[in-house]
């Protein structure tokens, strides 16, 4: 039993988690703590593209978090803070970006490949229904006729 709780404890050690990094943050007011929090989550991390600012362990995460916090204790508004960050990294450190010239197809693309998929499916469809099965003449019939008798034979 010793030995179990003895490589147990190892391995606990041996785990990257178990290292991390805890950010404590000193906040003026409660209010600038929900800020804080509300920023680091609506801000995407442009290094892993997938987590937002709070989730994320990257570097550049990291700094982003310094800075949210740094503009909050100085005073900067939220719009201020998003402006800034959209003005260093683009459109895309947001989220939910604003509606403009630039987010034009972000905003409007899967609307536009929905009615092209749209398209494609009922030009299909109709495709289909279309299908015309030709009458055999009365030729085609006699010979049809005759094949499958002489086949009937030959078995």
């Amino acid at each position: 039993m010793k030995k179990v709780a003895i490589i147990l404890s190892f391995l606990f050690l041996l785990n990257p988690s178990t290292y991390a990094a805890v950010e404590v943050k000193q906040f003026k007011n409660p209010e600038h703590e929900k800020r804080y929090k509300a920023l680091i989550i609506e801000l995407r991390c442009v290094v892993c593209q997938n987590q937002n600012i709070a989730e994320s362990n990257a570097a550049l995460a990291k700094d982003l978090r310094k800075q949210v916090f740094k503009m909050i204790n100085a005073g900067e508004s939220d719009d201020d803070i998003l402006e800034f960050m959209v003005t260093r990294y683009g459109d895309f450190v947001l989220y939910d970006p604003q509606f403009n010239s630039t987010t034009f197809l972000l905003w409007v693309g899967p609307f536009i490949i929905f009615i092209i998929g749209l398209y494609i499916l009922v030009s299909f469809i109709r495709q289909r229904k279309t299908f015309v099965v030709a009458e055999l003449s009365n030729e085609d019939k006699e010979k049809l006729k005759q094949l499958l008798e002489n086949k009937e034979q030959t078995k």
